[in-house]
């Protein structure tokens, strides 16, 4: 069965270009979590944007068509799952979730193959936006093609999951105050949460010391 992704993903890709300055400050959000090195992996890829920008060099998506789209702008795509990753244990640096816990079939699922893949002390990159800001209210108001099937996360809630998968040092990031389609600048991120839309949660698994001694 064919999902809004994979019917409308050039609309989808078309997004970041009618609301560039929104794009741009998201990145600049992701950018604040994310480490400077490493060999990381992005769940949810879907046509590269984020990943291209960001310097994630693998993704993994469920649709042909926009890993088709990420592939060209430099991306290792895969297809598959975040309940399923296609890759061996404890081999990422890091690993950025961008919007797709939100579409997932088993979120505690996704985190926990996120662990797996990790390396110990490596880093879980979650972003989502956030269920009761002024822009999760506006996106399921409006019940757009890809955003009418979307569960939404307050960051308690994705807090709690991470904490109870075994991450740990948990951080937040906040942009996105104001309508993407009304932003006049590419806004500066700001620490915590509470007031922006698009929310990023960094956290860490636990190095190889921590875990012996629990």
């Amino acid at each position: 069965m064919k999902t809004p992704f994979d019917r409308y993903y050039r609309e989808y890709d078309a997004w970041y270009d009618r609301n560039r300055l929104a794009y741009l400050s998201e990145l600049e959000a992701v950018k604040k979590a994310l480490p400077d090195t490493g060999k990381g992996l992005e769940i949810g890829v879907g046509t590269g944007r984020f990943a291209s920008s960001l310097g994630i060099e693998f993704g993994i998506d469920t649709s042909e068509k926009m890993l088709d789209i990420a592939r060209k702008r430099g991306i290792d795509g895969r297809v598959g799952t975040g309940e399923k990753l296609p890759f061996e244990d404890s081999v990422f640096d890091y690993v950025a979730i961008i919007i797709t816990i939100c579409f997932v079939k088993n979120p505690c699922k996704v985190v926990a193959e996120t662990q797996r893949v990790l390396k110990a002390g490596a880093r879980i990159v979650l972003v989502i936006v956030v269920k009761d800001s002024f822009l999760g209210k506006s996106y399921r108001k409006k019940k757009s093609m890809f955003y009418q099937r979307a569960h939404f996360f307050s960051v308690g809630e994705l807090s709690d999951l991470l904490r109870a998968t075994g991450f740990q040092k948990l951080s937040y990031y906040q942009t996105i105050f104001r309508i993407p389609g009304t932003m006049r600048n590419i806004v500066k991120p700001r620490k915590g949460f509470g007031k922006g839309g698009f929310v990023v949660i960094s956290a860490r698994k636990p190095s190889q010391r921590q875990s012996a001694t629990r």
